[in-house]
């Protein structure tokens, strides 16, 4: 029975690990590849759509990753668009990425809170002396976790613009997100290429990150067999 329920406590602290995981592979893509967005802006021809130079664009980009993260108030930017200097998002846009800001920053409280439950669940563990448990059942987590994602990846290559909007349609309760090209510019700087390119990204990403964790888990499991921890 016991060892039921330290199989439990193991698997939910890996799927603590997994969220974390899953949450830092997209900050990482997004905040810290410095040439991302303008490769991306490149490939899509963006600058023609907007009528605006790289610069000018960059910062447009610098300003609402920072509201996406609660680091600037409002987000009221503006920026010379076709040769003048304007506002750059309108009140639709601005409604939408209100939005957006409460997931960004609701998945940085999920993080959080996950770190703090791995690092629990680990601890009983390990105090229990269940040191070979934890990291047997990190691997069988972390598995399901890979499977999960290996699914997502071929169903978002299958039919990405389905999904794409499956995940408006489940996490905002109005029609903000439905941007027109010919008003809105933040349709036109970031399009569905661009989000399925991240998505795919991100999945790399965190399937990496997984496969380390998971032949970090399968060490110290040997080196816990062998009385090495």
């Amino acid at each position: 029975m016991m060892k039921w329920l330290y199989g439990g406590i193991g698997l939910m602290a890996a799927f603590c690990l997994m969220l974390v995981v899953l949450i830092t592979s997209a900050e990482a893509v997004v905040y810290f590849q410095e040439d991302y967005f303008e490769k991306e802006y490149q490939k899509y021809g963006v600058l023609g759509q907007v009528h605006m130079e790289m610069d000018d664009l960059l910062y447009v980009t610098d300003e609402m990753l920072e509201y996406l993260r609660n680091e600037r108030e409002d987000l009221v930017v503006k920026a010379t668009v076709d040769g003048k200097v304007r506002e750059f998002f309108n009140e639709k846009e601005k409604r939408h990425m209100a939005d957006v800001q409460e997931l960004f920053v609701g998945a940085q409280r999920l993080r959080l809170a996950g770190v703090g439950l791995a690092v629990v669940l680990s601890a009983v563990l390990l105090l229990k002396r269940q040191g070979r448990l934890l990291f047997q059942t990190m691997q069988w987590g972390i598995g399901l976790f890979v499977a999960a994602g290996g699914v997502l990846a071929l169903l978002l290559s299958m039919n990405f613009k389905r999904y794409f909007i499956w995940f408006h349609l489940l996490f905002f309760d109005n029609e903000d997100w439905l941007l027109n090209p010919k008003t809105d510019r933040l349709i036109n700087i970031v399009p569905e290429g661009f989000f399925r390119d991240t998505a795919f990204f991100i999945t790399g990403v965190f399937l990496a990150a997984s496969l380390a964790i998971w032949f970090l888990a399968g060490f110290l499991k040997r080196a816990q067999n062998r009385g090495m921890l």
